[in-house]
């Protein structure tokens, strides 16, 4: 993998001692970087004439409090980004954490790369991400009036509030959720000679 032992060292001369994290895994590199090095670093690999990512395909939030099985103890909340160079041919994963859990937060990257805008409005509506400097933020895919940010792990499955439509006022209307939980639990019942007389097996 050329590419890559390539853009590897290219990473490591330009950004220096600033990288936390880069490592190789799946055929990609996956750059970690510093919450106040992220829109710094983030120029960087749009400018540099030996990086040249000029293009974020995609943005994402990522909850990692189950991570591990729940043994993880870093921050919880980190944005991915994937960068793409269209003038050298080469992707990069990039992330950075949110330095708090209880209110998280990271500077927008829309001055950088503009078309992270819905993206970071979705990792807003989805994880609760605040974005510093967006200047839209709001949510993008959830209903009106949704109460939370239903791709947070702690989020229950069934959700805050259920929607319908009411005859009497003539409109939706939002309620308590009537269903009650309960997990359901495949059972598979089988007796000793399932599938031998088919087959011929004893």
């Amino acid at each position: 993998m050329l590419v890559l032992d390539t853009l590897y060292s290219n990473l490591n001369a330009v950004l220096g001692d600033r990288i936390k994290f880069l490592g190789r895994a799946l055929g990609e590199l996956t750059l970690e970087v510093s919450h106040q090095d992220y829109l710094s670093l983030a120029q960087l690999l749009r400018d540099d004439a030996s990086l040249r990512f000029d293009t974020c395909i995609d943005l994402c939030g990522v909850d990692y409090s189950t991570y591990r099985d729940g043994n993880y103890q870093g921050l919880r909340y980190a944005v991915v980004l994937h960068l793409l160079s269209v003038e050298k041919n080469w992707r990069l994963r990039l992330r950075v954490f949110a330095p708090n859990d209880d209110f998280p937060i990271l500077p927008s990257a829309t001055s950088i790369w503009p078309s992270v805008n819905w993206y970071e409005r979705e990792a807003f509506d989805f994880y609760g991400i605040i974005f510093e400097g967006h200047e839209d933020l709001r949510r993008i895919l959830t209903d009106y009036g949704f109460i939370g940010h239903p791709f947070r792990k702690d989020f229950p499955l069934s959700g805050q509030v259920e929607m319908r439509y009411d005859p009497e006022q003539k409109r939706v209307i939002y309620q308590p959720i009537t269903i009650e939980p309960r997990e359901l639990t495949p059972r598979v019942i089988r007796e000793e000679t399932y599938g031998r007389a088919e087959t011929g097996l004893k």
